[in-house]
């Protein structure tokens, strides 16, 4: 009633101006408040945006009225609303000479801005000026903003003002001294690595504030490297034993418990420089004892206390004193009504069962009871300790019920985390083969494509290796089990892919094993199968490899094996598949069927998965072929490593720059091409088939009785005729592509703080219940089929296989039936080799794509120059025209004199309606032969470029 009345005051001053701030801005507030939906508090928040818009740019406006707008723009930003149009004000609003507005300003600007935004820049010279300033208030201001505004690049500009200030006479500078400087540790720790002496320091401060802010950057130190901070042991438990005795001032306790934050703190810290330590752990026990005595259980705060003194029990060297008290505790947590207490107690236990696995057994019908409450997290954390102390006692009951819960479940990251310890626990404490299958066939069943690869693998290595002993009596009916369970469930069409394998390989290897069932049976099961997953290729192989399998016993054993029809048009459909895989496999199936009995028997040999397979990988049968070839004058193999190395830099930098190797680039200067003897004898026309695809036959004109390639041997260059045509080439026009350039935005956060629960009343998410009066018969069942027995845990490697009798140093070499890529090794002519684009020097053999004597710069140079429109086009010689070719005109000489020369200067242009398509042809093979590659099909490319 108190506060309401204190409330109730408040806003009457703020009504009369107590707070300096308007009505209007207290309506707003009010408003906001009474509002019933999302969508009245947005429309009301938006028009306050634009009457802030409207006022906030208006000139002159007071001091007083500006501070007012930034805090209603902090208000619009916690609304989850953006308020950036007023982020400059606030930025103005720091370099006020007033404490109050510079203060506002600062805060302001720590709740907009983030440490990358583009107006920190604005605001690092006014830090470095008020972290000098003479006023203490001012240099906390400067000190919270550097805590949330400075960034790796702008940190060594306020460091040293930083670190003076670590010893300013105000406790309070000191304690935001050293906050800022573990603020520039975690986003720079080289620049603050030269400053670990001053938390050292700090640690032994006057004031407590100062010593509890420095037992962050501590911790955080501590967490990378102990050893450094192990004579810190004795001060830090000191410290502890103080605030256990209450020797701070009464303003540091937290509902009657001193200093509770403190003690945390330091209990993280004890923990991690106990672990591994006697002797450091020694000197905590009694410190630790005396704070579990004194914890408050009554509240949330000392139950806290309680919780973390139980991790560090159980991270330092264990005290046989110290784990009965931290299982008192834990049993005080269990029996709760509070599911957060509950909670914490299965957390803690489950940290305190892997030193003494006995304690669990203590606590069996809690947990009981735990695996049972309807809330989901509870539940959750209840699997997570069963987990931990699952045995080869109890294996059968816990992973029966994660299995049942992850059924009940649809979220598939805790399914997924399930059913991996399902395979995990499985894996290592299997009781026998026989159990292992039939679990991992109901994980496999209900976790889908969530279960890890490997685990099939380890599934198929299992059921190929047996119980592991002599005995091939069990062996046989472990498989026969396996072939038997594999073909009740094969028809389910909801089965993963992985799965889907497993039971296609064993069947393909056990399958007709036993006699029970016939090759033409099973190969039906495993026709179906690749009918009904037709879109899943893996698992097509694997029943094509199957029946291959199939087949090849039958045919091995003398037994005659016809394929069904079924089988075969699988066969014909691979056979056309667009998968190389199912291709090799189809006809390597059809080429197996042809042979007799003994190759089939010696390709694919029975229940021969484990058999060792040695490997060549030399391939020494090759060394006949590899000399022969030698002789011939092959070129010797290249290993990877010298192709790598073949464009080092220290060998380019070595060799003569005016050699060409034959595997390295070119880096002098481009020469100027020397024009080509013209020869007698017509080179032959052939074209880059490699680069500009022509199809065959390629179109020869029909203008001259020359061939296309002798049409330039009479001249020395070759260059656009630009007579009459208008210049859009140039400086002003022609560039590069523009790159897009990309602008990088800032994403503003907004900080959400949670709402807690009170720490006086403890949350209660159900009804209390009673003890029970007596323990029902199927509890106490459960408890001694979880609980009971006093078996250590077998640890057993689980890369050993499903169970740890495997046999001894067997593995699966049978041939995977996994898609392996295909290696084609049909003999290709090779074609000729494509054109050397980077070999820029003088042209070889009969083809060249133009000549010139003279420099191809200074033809450029004719092109970009009006100036010269007489003179350089008065020089084009009398090479083929391009623009004549690509113009809407035709050329009469073209057409009147067959056996004038093709490069005639004097041509008459006569206009046409259209181009023809014969012409169009003609001119494209022309000027493909001299190296022009036309980007479409339209015959009139360079006129629609040039106008």
């Amino acid at each position: 009633m108190e506060q309401l009345k204190t409330i109730g005051r408040e806003l009457a001053m703020g009504s009369q101006g107590g707070f300096n701030q308007s009505k209007e801005f207290l309506d707003l507030i009010k408003s906001i408040g009474e509002t019933r939906s999302k969508s009245e508090e947005d429309r009301i928040v938006l028009h306050e945006i634009e009457t802030l818009k409207r006022r906030i740019n208006e000139p002159d406006i007071p001091k007083r009225k500006m501070k007012e707008y930034i805090i209603r723009l902090v208000y619009i930003e916690m609304l989850g609303h953006d308020a950036s149009f007023g982020y400059i004000h606030a930025v103005k609003m720091t370099h006020d000479d007033s404490v109050l507005l510079k203060r506002t300003g600062y805060l302001a600007v720590t709740l907009f801005l983030n440490e990358d935004h583009d107006l920190i820049i604005l605001i690092v010279n006014t830090i470095q000026k008020d972290l000098k300033s003479d006023n203490y208030l001012v240099v906390c201001a400067a000190l919270n903003a550097c805590c949330r505004l400075i960034n790796e690049e702008t940190v060594p500009a306020v460091i040293g003002s930083v670190v003076e200030l670590l010893g300013h006479q105000k406790e309070a500078v000191r304690k935001k001294a050293v906050m800022a400087l573990h603020s520039f540790y975690r986003r720079a720790p080289s620049s603050v690595n030269h400053l670990v002496e001053n938390f050292r320091k700090k640690l032994s401060d006057n004031d407590p504030g100062v010593m509890g802010a420095t037992l962050c950057p501590l911790y955080d130190l501590i967490t990378i490297d102990v050893n450094p901070y192990k004579d810190l042991v004795a001060s830090f438990v000191n410290i502890l034993k103080q605030v256990a005795e209450r020797r701070l001032p009464k303003t540091y306790d937290y509902h009657q418990t001193p200093a509770p934050f403190i003690q945390i703190k330091l209990l993280k810290i004890l923990a991690l420089l106990g672990s591994g330590d006697k002797k450091s752990s020694e000197q905590m026990y009694t410190v630790i004892g005396d704070i579990m005595r004194k914890s408050d259980t009554a509240s949330n705060i000392g139950n806290a206390i309680l919780y973390e003194c139980i991790c560090c029990i159980s991270s330092i060297l264990p005290s046989p004193k110290l784990l009965e008290s931290a299982a008192d505790a834990i049993a005080k947590f269990l029996k709760s009504d509070s599911h957060n207490l509950k909670y914490m107690g299965i957390d803690a236990l489950g940290r305190l069962i892997r030193i003494n696995p006995d304690i669990a057994e203590q606590h069996q019908l809690a947990v009981i009871d735990c695996l049972e409450d309807p809330d989901d997290t509870l539940k959750r954390k209840t699997f997570e300790l069963l987990y931990k102390m699952t045995k080869s006692s109890n294996v059968e009951v816990i992973v029966d019920r994660m299995i049942d819960y992850m059924i009940s479940i649809n979220d598939s990251h805790y399914k997924t985390e399930t059913a991996s310890r399902c395979v995990e626990l499985a894996e290592q404490f299997a009781p026998s083969n026989h159990w292992f299958i039939q679990t991992m066939n109901k994980v496999f069943q209900h976790a889908g494509d969530l279960v890890n690869p490997k685990v099939a693998h380890n599934l198929m290595r299992l059921i190929a290796e047996g119980f592991g002993e002599d005995d091939d009596a069990a062996d046989s009916q472990l498989r026969s089990s396996a072939v038997e369970s594999y073909l009740k469930i094969v028809d389910d069409p909801k089965l993963p892919s992985a799965f889907l394998q497993v039971i296609c390989w064993v069947l393909g290897e056990y399958g007709t094993a036993d006699g029970k069932y016939s090759a033409s049976y099973i190969s039906g099961k495993l026709c179906d199968v690749a009918e009904a997953h037709s879109s899943d290729d893996t698992v097509k192989a694997y029943a094509v490899t199957a029946l291959m399998k199939v087949y090849c016993f039958e045919k091995a054993a003398g037994r005659k094996a016809s394929l069904l029809p079924e089988c075969q048009s699988l066969l014909e459909e691979l056979s056309a598949s667009h998968s190389s895989d199912l291709q090799q496999r189809a006809y390597e199936f059809q080429a197996i069927l042809d042979l007799d009995a003994h190759a089939i028997e010696n390709i694919m040999p029975l229940d021969a998965s484990c058999e060792d397979i040695e490997i060549d990988q030399t391939l020494s049968f090759l060394d006949g072929y590899v000399q022969t070839a030698l002789e011939q004058g092959a070129e010797p193999y290249i290993s990877e490593n010298e192709r790598s190395t073949t464009l080092n830099i220290s060998s380019i930098r070595n060799h003569n720059p005016y050699e060409h190797p034959a595997h390295s680039l070119r880096f002098e200067a481009y020469e100027v091409p020397k024009p080509v003897v013209p020869t007698n004898l017509p080179p032959a026309v052939t074209y880059p088939t490699e680069l500009v695809p022509v199809p065959e036959p390629s179109y020869q004109p029909t203008m001259s009785s020359r061939p296309i390639s002798d049409a330039g041997s009479g001249s020395t260059d070759l260059r656009l005729r630009l007579d009459g045509v208008q210049k859009k080439w140039g400086a002003p026009t022609y560039s590069s592509a523009a790159s897009s350039s990309t602008s990088n935005f800032d994403s503003y956060r907004t900080a959400v703080n949670g709402a807690t629960q009170s720490d006086n009343v403890p949350a209660k998410s159900r009804e209390p219940r009673q003890p029970p009066v007596e323990v029902s018969e199927e509890k106490q069942k459960l408890a001694a089929s979880l609980f009971g027995g006093r078996t250590e845990r077998n640890e057993r490697k689980q890369s050993g296989g499903a169970v740890g009798h495997g046999k001894a140093s067997r593995t699966t070499n049978h041939r995977e039936d996994k898609p392996q890529p295909t290696s084609v090794t049909t003999a290709v002519q090779p074609p000729a080799p494509p054109p050397d684009l980077l070999d820029l020097g003088e042209p070889t053999g009969a083809v060249s794509s133009y000549s010139s004597a003279v420099d191809p710069f200074k033809q450029l140079e004719g092109l970009l120059d009006l100036s010269q429109d007489g003179s350089a086009v008065a020089t084009t010689s009398s090479g083929p025209d391009l623009m004549s070719l690509y113009s809407d005109s035709s050329t009469n000489g073209q057409k009147d004199n067959m056996n004038s020369a093709p490069n005639s200067s004097n041509r008459t242009a006569s206009l046409t309606k259209g181009p023809s398509l014969k012409d169009a042809l003609d001119k494209d093979a022309l000027v493909r032969q001299m190296g022009v590659n036309p980007s479409s099909q339209n015959p009139n490319l360079f006129s629609d470029l040039l106008g």
